[in-house]
């Protein structure tokens, strides 16, 4: 693990440690005992921060939307009215991103995400962490001229969570798309949706 660190605050410190495990050892491998072990700290700082096995899975999932908002870079995304075809590149760099250098994250991502299912409460405290990227691409596609934006957000999300499953636990694990082929699978996908030729990569 390359977690361990003292420059960073105690409570980022255990959460990306983690993330960490949740990654490399699923969800069973994740314990107070093991958090403690894998960021160096003496035993017991974990429970202390996070005293319950529901406070801790919800310390990672906040820190997990911290560190996501940042490789998807939501805060930087263009404005669509000005330039559909810089949202398609920004939103595909996003995505490889992710199945690149954080490829870690994600696969986190999808332990918390089944976690969530058998957790009433985490699954109220992970869908409220990630109403930001949700409230962000129906703004997006609002702008582009969407006419159902809800719809199309769904269709968009399922899309990109899709090829990000497919390619980091699914049968297409071992390969990764390039920026470009991301780049036409979302102008396919907008263009199908908005009817839109700019966006499908046409003359504007």
């Amino acid at each position: 693990m390359s977690v361990r660190t003292t420059s960073a605050p105690r409570a980022d410190l255990v959460a990306d440690t983690a993330l960490a495990l949740l990654a490399e050892r699923g969800m069973r491998g994740l314990t107070h005992r093991a958090v403690d072990e894998a960021a160096g700290l003496p035993q017991g700082s974990t429970s202390n921060l996070a005293r319950t096995r529901q406070a801790l899975l919800e310390l990672a999932v906040r820190r997990l939307a911290e560190r996501e908002a940042r490789v998807l870079a939501l805060d930087e995304l263009p404005d669509p009215r000005g330039d559909a075809d810089a949202v398609v590149d920004a939103l595909a760099l996003a995505a490889h991103r992710s199945l690149t250098r954080n490829r870690d994250l994600t696969l986190a991502r999808y332990e918390l995400a089944l976690e969530a299912t058998r957790r009433p409460e985490l699954r109220a405290y992970y869908d409220t962490a990630g109403a930001r990227f949700r409230d962000r691409l129906t703004a997006l596609l609002t702008a582009l001229g969407s006419t159902d934006p809800a719809r199309h957000v769904l269709s968009l999300v399922a899309w990109a969570d899709g090829l990000l499953f497919s390619c980091v636990a699914g049968s297409f694990s071992t390969q990764v798309p390039s920026p470009e082929q991301m780049r036409d699978g979302l102008r396919e996908l907008l263009a199908g949706m908005l009817g839109d030729r700019k966006t499908a990569g046409g003359p504007g």
